[in-house]
């Protein structure tokens, strides 16, 4: 039987270098567990939750589990600290409210002409947390960690992995000391992993057939793969493209154990690639997400956005709404172009058991075509 350990495994004590990405609002810690316990990497998602229950989430995992696990913080600029709601142009406030306004006039929901609320600043103490807890990987899905940072980390015998989608950008991570490099090419769900908003998403959404193998040649740091990953075929795929792994996001939302609402789920198993748009209007940031009548409607009128996260608190009313109603027009669903790759909701130990399988194979038939 053909093995599938790569240095991934030896640097973090898994069994297969099958990472499962730190989705918000998805990626909860019976999901991570299952996921390490069944040999792969999970990582918990931080996002937006308080120190508390970041530590909460983590002793959750290591109830279930003894195997290594990570968690995952957004540190873009503009979280470092919330921009203050106050500071936004009157003008930009009236433009995005008008547009969430006419949203919320179908729906039935009150209008306003307010102010958003404010991102609350809880990624210092979510950090804190992760030092004391000690997980074996400390994740960061946007931003730019500082050299003391990542010094503390190693301190308490942490791993970094921080994730990019440019060469230049592995280049920055890599001198602030990050042991682990994702390579997250344009087909990933989800927001594109930088610390500042390009002025464009084609700028930060080179292929990943593309963007790994020059990371790979650009850094010493070892990198693994993401974007367009959901099956055992692209996780050898990336290990030939020179990455010691694959993290995959959009195929570990469609589990039992992921947290995700059932009717996104049952969106996804019925979705093809060209589904995805990437957008600004969910969040503020560019990310990639299931089109619907909320992502074509709001770019469709021109409207600008609000800073990072403070676009989403604003349209809050709207998600929350559809999230009661089953709405999935209204509703934000990140998701990667390898959705047309998933047709079923298995559970997720199943999906790296199957992973594992399907790559060796791929690797048997490959060995057969180069004798």
């Amino acid at each position: 039987m053909m093995t599938l350990r790569t240095p991934l495994c030896e640097m973090l004590g898994i069994d297969y270098p099958i990472v499962q990405s730190g989705m918000g609002g998805v990626a909860g810690p019976d999901l991570v567990a299952v996921v390490s316990k069944a040999g792969g990497l999970g990582i918990v998602a931080g996002l937006n939750l308080t120190a508390d229950q970041v530590r909460d989430a983590i002793r959750h995992v290591r109830a279930a589990t003894d195997r290594p696990f990570g968690v995952n913080l957004f540190m873009p600029d503009q979280l470092l600290p919330p921009v203050d709601p106050a500071t936004i142009p009157a003008e930009t406030v009236g433009a995005v409210q008008g547009t969430l306004n006419g949203f919320r006039a179908r729906l039935g929901l009150p209008t306003t002409t307010a102010a958003p609320p404010a991102v609350p600043d809880l990624i210092p103490a979510a950090l804190e947390v992760i030092l004391e807890e000690r997980p074996a990987v400390f994740s960061i899905g946007l931003g730019n960690p500082a050299p003391t940072t990542v010094a503390r980390c190693h301190e308490r015998g942490i791993k970094v992995m921080a994730m990019v989608t440019t060469v230049e950008d592995a280049r920055t991570v890599e001198r602030a000391g990050v042991d682990l490099i994702v390579a997250q090419g344009g087909e990933a769900g989800g927001h594109r992993s930088t610390w500042t908003k390009a002025a464009s998403a084609e700028s930060v959404s080179v292929g990943t057939l593309t963007l790994v193998p020059q990371i790979v040649d650009a850094v010493r740091v070892p990198v693994i793969a993401a974007g367009g990953i959901a099956d055992g075929r692209g996780l050898v795929a990336a290990l030939a493209l020179g990455a010691i792994g694959a993290l995959l996001g959009t195929r570990f939302v469609a589990t039992r154990e992921a947290t995700a609402p059932e009717f996104q789920k049952k969106v996804l198993l019925e979705a093809e690639a060209e589904a995805t748009t990437m957008t600004d209007a969910i969040t503020g940031l560019w990310a990639r997400y299931i089109r619907n009548t909320y992502t074509t409607e709001y770019d469709a009128a021109g409207a600008p956005v609000f800073p990072a996260l403070v676009q989403s608190r604003a349209a809050q009313d709207i998600f929350g709404h559809a999230a009661k109603q089953t709405d999935a027009a209204w509703f934000p669903m990140p998701t990667g172009q390898s959705v047309g790759l998933v047709h079923d909701l298995p559970g997720a130990a199943e999906v790296v058991e199957r992973i594992v399988r399907e790559a060796r194979a791929a690797l048997e038939a490959l060995s057969r075509v180069s004798r």
